[in-house]
């Protein structure tokens, strides 16, 4: 019996989940997007066999049915670099954002459940760390402590928590005082079961959304850093392409305007998602 409840209980969550992305277009044309650029970055190496790191004698080939891209000035597969790009930009997105999200929920759950002093004090921690400027704070991180994908995505995680802070202190602060918690308390619940079991699934759509836009975020500070020439010069990000691709913008516009346009995908994508689920929970509150 049990089973088939649970069965149905997620059959029914699954039902809801296709009918919110079939009736709203941010979240259908988003999923889509993300969908279409996390196959690529998972299954391109099946579907594609070039190599992306294999130099070729054929320099500046335009966009053929045998290079759909074109090749660089090394005579290296674009296509094939694109997708290479596309796996580890969404990878140090993905982890950037967990990181982000990790430790902005253990400090806005802290402050917004205890409030008082400890509240005070975070806060005033939260705001010192959000009038540093990221960007320019990465860059200067990055350039003292040296380059590498997990220093990036490091950095850019330990940048990114205090607007995830923010926003779970403020839905901490409303539902500490709900009677759902108030009976916890009084059944002799934990503080930390208290915040991990009751509270925190109650915020579990809001961190969602956020999550997508730190993960579009993260891409783009990514991939900045690398066209400046501070990325991982190993791992070929979209950042890194652009950037060895600004010296023949002119003779060869392939090598710029594939890499560019799957960033920009992806990261239009990310925000479309994330606006989707957004609106779709604002409109479940009835706001």
């Amino acid at each position: 019996m049990s089973l088939a409840v649970t069965s149905n209980r997620y059959g029914r969550f699954f039902d809801r989940a296709r009918g919110a992305v079939a009736s709203n277009r941010s979240l259908l044309f988003g999923t889509l997007i993300v969908g279409t650029m996390v196959l690529v970055g998972l299954l391109g190496p099946l579907l594609w066999s070039g190599d992306p790191l294999a130099l070729g004698s054929g320099r500046f080939l335009p966009p053929s049915l045998t290079y759909p891209m074109g090749t660089d000035d090394l005579g290296r597969d674009v296509f094939a670099r694109v997708i290479l790009g596309a796996r580890i930009s969404l990878v140090v997105g993905g982890l950037s954002a967990i990181i982000s999200i990790v430790v902005g929920c253990a400090v806005g759950a802290t402050a917004g459940y205890f409030g008082g002093l400890l509240d005070e004090i975070v806060m005033r921690v939260v705001e010192i760390f959000q009038i540093i400027p990221r960007f320019l704070f990465a860059i200067v991180i990055v350039a003292l402590f040296g380059t590498g994908l997990v220093k990036i995505v490091l950095v850019i995680g330990l940048l990114s928590w205090p607007p995830v802070a923010r926003i779970v202190r403020a839905q901490f602060m409303v539902l500490r005082s709900e009677e759902f918690v108030l009976a916890a308390k009084m059944s002799g619940a934990s503080t930390v079961r208290i915040i991990v079991r009751h509270i925190l699934p109650n915020v579990g759509p809001i961190i969602l959304v956020s999550a997508f836009l730190q993960m579009s975020s993260a891409i783009l500070v990514e991939s900045f850093l690398s066209f400046l020439g501070l990325g991982d010069p190993a791992a070929p990000s979209w950042g890194l392409l652009l950037q060895q691709a600004q010296l023949y913008l002119r003779s060869a516009w392939w090598m710029t305007v594939f890499p560019g346009l799957a960033l920009f995908l992806t990261i239009f994508g990310l925000n479309l998602f994330g606006d989707g689920l957004n609106s779709g929970e604002s409109a479940e509150r009835g706001v």
